[in-house]
């Protein structure tokens, strides 16, 4: 089984973009404001490069970007634990200790790169619960994260993982197409930004309202 973050697992009351915009600030010297120029799900250093070409003009030269998410990085640890909207969505560490009990090989599909995404589950201390992740400091495409993912599980299942039975969990649109390009089936879960109709638009094989709903398929 695997989870998607933001939106999924959690939500970090907007820490994420609080942290790019302190970091542009700093070292950019402008305000930027991450949804005027990304959309939700697109891994975290494209996020950055989409902001920079955005908010700056022009593309980042030499160290500009590997500053930038360093800095973007220390900063989101203080504001993830620091967001008084910080929540873990409803059903989730229900659902993950029954998924773990059983045996389930459970890991992580996400746009954030390894280090944002542990960050993020830390406060609510849901680390433990992932074996393996697909990052998005693996790829630029969230396919292409979603393959990493699932040649991770291969690996802790010493090569013996069925992946007819594998299913990933998002809440946007662009979690199913990854999912579904990757060759697997998909839960569309609106806990997000997307309702259950959007997901079921964008052709989620199930579609929930939460982590807690009976509907689920595992």
């Amino acid at each position: 089984m695997l989870f998607d973050i933001d939106g999924t697992l959690i939500s970090t009351g907007g820490a994420s973009d609080r942290a790019w915009h302190r970091a542009f600030l700093e070292l950019q010297g402008v305000e930027v404001n991450v949804p005027d120029y990304t959309g939700k799900g697109v891994p975290d250093p494209v996020v950055g490069l989409q902001c920079f070409r955005g908010a700056i003009g022009r593309e980042p030269e030499g160290e500009e970007m590997a500053r930038l998410m360093a800095l973007r990085e220390r900063y989101l640890r203080e504001e993830v634990e620091s967001s008084p909207g910080y929540r873990v969505m409803p059903g989730v560490e229900t659902l993950l200790e029954r998924l773990t009990g059983e045996g389930r090989l459970v890991g992580l599909i996400t746009g954030n790169t390894k280090p944002a995404a542990r960050i993020k589950l830390a406060r609510a201390g849901l680390n433990h619960f992932f074996a393996f992740g697909g990052y998005g400091s693996d790829a630029d495409e969230r396919a292409d994260v979603a393959r990493k993912a699932l040649e991770r599980a291969d690996a802790a299942s010493w090569g013996r993982l069925d992946r007819a039975a594998c299913i990933a969990t998002g809440d946007t649109p662009l979690d199913v197409a990854a999912g579904h390009a990757a060759g697997i089936r998909v839960v569309g879960v609106a806990t997000g930004e997307y309702s259950v109709e959007d997901l079921r638009a964008a052709g989620g094989d199930w579609v929930v309202a939460s982590l807690a709903d009976d509907a689920l398929p595992f």
